[in-house]
């Protein structure tokens, strides 16, 4: 990259959020290694502030992401990230990478789809708690039409969020979905003009800062918890997390505004 160029990915936080945009417009926010790496970087980064309580992830231009960059010769001449010719390896450590941080992460994550989203950049899409999504995008799950699998986290996903038939039917078929069609599935949460969307997911972003980290991020611990617990076990771990927030600042600020009827203010303590 020259002095002239803008990095490729871009990390802001401002107000408890933390921004990270995609920045590769005229390769269509197609993720190279260089990208890949700055990914995982910001939204360690993200998880590791104390001042951040919500990441909104997008991207410039009019795709937000086309998917990995598979073949040699990314803009930094290394490799494609997907490489044919590497050779078979028997193990692999993707413990750092961003789908797997991105599972794990506490805080709520907000995905505004400012453009299409195909192959990598649909799992990544699905990886957020939250997406609102333009009314001219489109979600690809292409993958099986160019001979690979939802690599990223698809096949993990989607039958959780759609169930078998329905996730079954767009993986199989690798069907593209325009933005009602998404809608109507549930993918996203809203779909809206495309010039909105950043102030539409940076308005879900505030009204989630404004209340108690400490809460909103047991609460996401618990619903990720919650898909592999039975039912008596998940209520007992609902009440540990409780039982630790009880005596946190926030819980006081929490009842104290309520009672003096104003909004709180939480320090996330």
């Amino acid at each position: 990259m020259t002095d002239t160029e803008s990095p490729e990915v871009l990390y802001e936080v401002a107000d408890h959020i933390a921004t990270i945009t995609l920045n590769r417009p005229d390769r269509m926010n197609t993720i190279s290694r260089v990208m890949l790496d700055s990914l995982a970087e910001y939204l360690i980064a993200a998880r590791d502030d104390s001042d951040v309580r919500v990441v909104v992830l997008t991207g410039t231009g009019r795709a937000f992401c086309a998917g990995l960059e598979v073949t040699r010769g990314s803009s930094q001449g290394s490799r494609g990230i997907l490489d044919p010719n590497a050779g078979p390896r028997t193990t692999i450590d993707l413990r750092s990478t961003p789908p797997i941080i991105l599972n794990e992460l506490d805080k709520p994550t907000v995905c505004a789809l400012n453009g299409s989203a195909a192959g990598y950049g649909f799992d990544i899409a699905m990886g957020c708690d939250i997406r609102v999504m333009a009314d001219k995008a489109k979600l690809s799950a292409a993958f099986t039409k160019r001979g690979i699998v939802p690599e990223s986290g698809g096949t993990w996903l989607l039958p959780r969020m759609l169930g078998w038939s329905k996730a079954a039917e767009l993986i199989f078929t690798g069907r593209t979905l325009s933005a009602a069609e998404s809608l109507e599935l549930g993918l996203v949460s809203s779909i809206h003009a495309a010039d909105d969307i950043a102030d539409i997911a940076k308005s879900i972003a505030a009204e989630m800062a404004a209340n108690a980290p400490l809460a909103v991020q047991a609460a996401k611990r618990m619903m990720r918890a919650g898909q592999n617990e039975p039912f008596p076990q998940h209520v007992h771990h609902v009440y540990l997390q409780l039982n630790a927030l009880i005596h946190t600042e926030d819980v006081k600020e929490g009842m104290t505004s309520f009672v003096e009827k104003r909004e709180p203010v939480f320090k996330g303590r």
